[in-house]
């Protein structure tokens, strides 16, 4: 489900649900009208751009200045949306909590990478980034809260230095975790990343925090789990387990309807 409940003039107008109906608009807006700016809030840009909008795109005999679950203007605006690669405006979608500066901060990274890796279809863009979206926090974080000494002497991990726990703690867009992991993705890319300073990077460089987040994806054969639309095998191959599959599963519904995908 795309929104919840009704957005525009004498609606509901549920945050979420506005930013959701904004970021559509901007999709499908008409050239050369101004983009909206998201900010969750209605006003007359907005109602008036969905006023614009079922008149000019929708040609609609009766417009309302509104748009409603089901309705022709959503199934529209939906169809609107680009599927041929990643856009700005589908990260800004599915990460609807996070601020300009980040989606600004990890849009060129995820745009340059995830096609390397083989996620290039609308169902496999859909999976990676809600996965993406919850080991990140939105991506608030890319580099995990825990000290790391949980992991400390993880043989299975390839921890067999003292301090590996925290040098090697789960860093990334996906949280890469453990010495080999590490070790492979350096290798994979032609770098290093053994060292104190050089591990961080994985957390403080954005370019880095993306791409190892599609290596990840791509070396454990999750665009194959994607194709299958198996969420709880595409988490439990990240994850261990199925730890917030919630709020997993939220974010995938959110990203099945930025790629319009039925």
């Amino acid at each position: 489900m795309c929104i919840s409940g009704s957005v525009g003039a004498l609606a509901q107008n549920r945050r979420d649900d506005v930013k959701t109906v904004q970021i559509m608009l901007n999709f499908g807006r008409p050239s050369p009208l101004r983009p909206l700016n998201v900010d969750g809030t209605i006003g007359k840009a907005t109602i008036d751009a969905i006023h614009e909008y079922e008149v000019r795109v929708v040609r609609s005999a009766s417009p309302s200045g509104q748009v409603n679950v089901g309705s022709d203007t959503l199934r529209s605006l939906r169809a609107g949306i680009p599927q041929d690669r990643l856009y700005w405006g589908h990260l800004q979608g599915v990460a609807l909590q996070a601020s300009i500066a980040r989606v600004d901060r990890y849009y060129p990274g995820l745009a340059r990478h995830m096609g390397t890796y083989g996620i290039n279809s609308p169902l496999r863009r859909a999976h990676f980034l809600a996965q993406v979206c919850h080991e990140s926090g939105q991506l608030n974080y890319t580099e995990e809260i825990a000290t790391g000494d949980a992991y400390e002497g993880r043989v299975d991990l390839g921890n067999n230095q003292p301090g590996d726990g925290r040098r090697f703690k789960g860093r990334g867009l996906i949280q890469l975790t453990g010495r080999a992991n590490y070790i492979a993705f350096g290798q994979a890319i032609g770098r290093s990343f053994t060292t104190d300073v050089e591990a961080t990077l994985l957390a403080t460089d954005p370019d880095l925090a993306c791409q190892v987040a599609c290596w990840f994806w791509g070396t454990r054969g999750l665009n194959a789990l994607a194709d299958a639309d198996d969420i709880s095998r595409v988490t439990r191959r990240i994850n261990g387990g199925l730890n917030g599959l919630a709020d997993r599963q939220a974010l995938y519904a959110r990203a099945r309807c930025m790629f319009n995908l039925a």
